[in-house]
């Protein structure tokens, strides 16, 4: 048997092939949208993809499964529980296989048992896997995808505050007690393989360990020290991070099937500076991804600076609108994996941009600057109030500690919220 572990840093994504090496047969589980990783693998592997699967319709990333059933031929074994609400409305066209509750599929020698684990989301499932040629018949491992973590466990929330089902994050966080149930009568030398890591909007306490085994979830993971009910639900409910607003439009994109990759628009680099500041002045919205310090000492009026780091990923699906065109100011030797970590959250809109050097180049455009001071050189405003002092950071970090004077406006609702901030006096941000 052949198993590989894929990780998107920016996404906190864990995805996995495997492969018969006897038959020469792969499965992907949990795939993104960005495919080469896998076909490279399986090509230096000697393996060729023949399936591909996945947990549940995931809210965070853009998946790749439809990608690989229609332009690669491969079969996909998707879940057929949660209702007629929670089918994959473009699997009608392909080669597909609805999976419930006890079924069983295999790839090779490779066999997959499917467990019904509800509570991050009504359709999501589980994979036990055994490989047939070597483990006595014995489950090597489950993948789990949203369902366990290493350290935690899915969150029952997304469904209220994302698609606005009242009284959805109780209703799951009960069928999360009862799917544990079943996890913990699994054998504990399992081998645990998620879908999420370290930073991940999907739970609350994520490990940043790649992958565990049921008796070391038994012992050490919080949710599985809760025998009672109501206690379970309240800890599952208290402290969730606040869902980035592209959760919702994920759900819908990869239910009802995301673009297919060769149906992107291209982009085009804008011949001027005047060109984009034509942009900016018609809507659309131009995000300069060069790191803070270097926004901050000079920058375009009207542009959005989310660096490209680690952290990009998220916060383009937070303040990007995925309605508008979308021009970038960046390096252009980054464009490329730039633009996969805008597509990977079904960011297809871009369709401009323009080497970040430029800005200096042109006394035409209207440029802004900003200082970064410390606490201690505002403290007089601030307390004075001669400044607007508000705190853009997540809800945990505000609840930690923050300054008396601030007014809490998490970064990611910012622009929801621009009329809370006055126009009469200096602004101060803290993040």
């Amino acid at each position: 048997m052949l198993l590989r572990y894929f990780y998107d840093e920016k996404l906190a994504h864990a995805s996995y092939l495997v492969g018969c090496q006897k038959t020469g047969e792969a499965i992907v589980v949990d795939p993104g949208r960005n495919l080469e990783p896998y076909f490279e693998t399986a090509k230096a592997e000697g393996v060729t993809i023949v399936a591909a699967t996945e947990t549940h319709i995931h809210a965070d990333f853009v998946s790749g499964v439809r990608e690989l059933g229609e332009v690669h031929q491969a079969k996909l074994y998707l879940s057929g529980e949660g209702g007629v609400d929670w089918r994959y409305q473009y699997a009608k066209s392909l080669n597909h296989q609805l999976v419930c509750e006890g079924d069983h599929f295999t790839v090779g020698n490779l066999s997959f048992e499917v467990m019904h684990t509800p509570g991050h989301t009504p359709e999501s499932i589980s994979f036990l896997l055994t490989d047939r040629g070597g483990s006595a018949g014995r489950p090597i491992g489950i993948f789990t995808g949203d369902f366990v973590f290493v350290g935690d466990i899915g969150r029952p929330d997304l469904l209220e505050k994302t698609a606005g089902i009242e009284g959805a994050s109780e209703m799951s966080a009960r069928a999360m007690f009862h799917s544990l149930k079943k996890f913990r009568q699994l054998p504990d030398y399992v081998q645990v393989w998620p879908a999420h890591g370290a930073g991940s909007a999907c739970g609350k306490a994520l490990g940043a360990v790649p992958s565990s085994t049921v008796g070391y979830e038994k012992l050490f993971n919080w949710a599985m020290s809760y025998p009672d009910e109501e206690a379970f639900v309240k800890a599952l409910l208290d402290g969730q991070p606040e869902p980035p607003n592209y959760f919702s439009v994920m759900k819908r994109v990869n239910k009802t099937g995301p673009v297919l990759l060769k149906d992107l628009p291209s982009v085009e680099e804008l011949p001027s500076v005047d060109s984009l500041m034509d942009v900016i002045s018609n809507q659309g919205m131009v995000i300069d991804t060069r790191p803070s310090p270097e926004f901050a000492k000079l920058h375009i009026a009207g542009t959005i600076n989310i660096p490209f780091n680690k952290s990009f990923t998220n916060w383009a699906g937070w303040l990007i609108d995925y309605n508008r065109p979308l021009y970038l100011l960046t390096n252009p030797g980054q464009l490329k994996e730039i633009l996969k970590a805008l597509r990977s959250i079904g960011i297809d809109n871009a369709i401009g941009y323009m080497d970040s050097g430029s800005i200096r180049e042109s006394g035409s455009l209207s440029l802004e600057s900003y200082m970064e001071v410390t606490p201690l050189e505002i403290e007089k405003k601030v307390d004075a109030g001669e400044v607007f002092l508000v705190d853009i950071r997540n809800l945990n970090e505000w609840k930690e500690g923050y300054i008396p004077q601030a007014h809490h406006i998490m970064l990611g609702t910012l622009p929801d919220r621009l009329n809370e901030i006055p126009t009469d006096k200096p602004v101060l941000v803290h993040f």
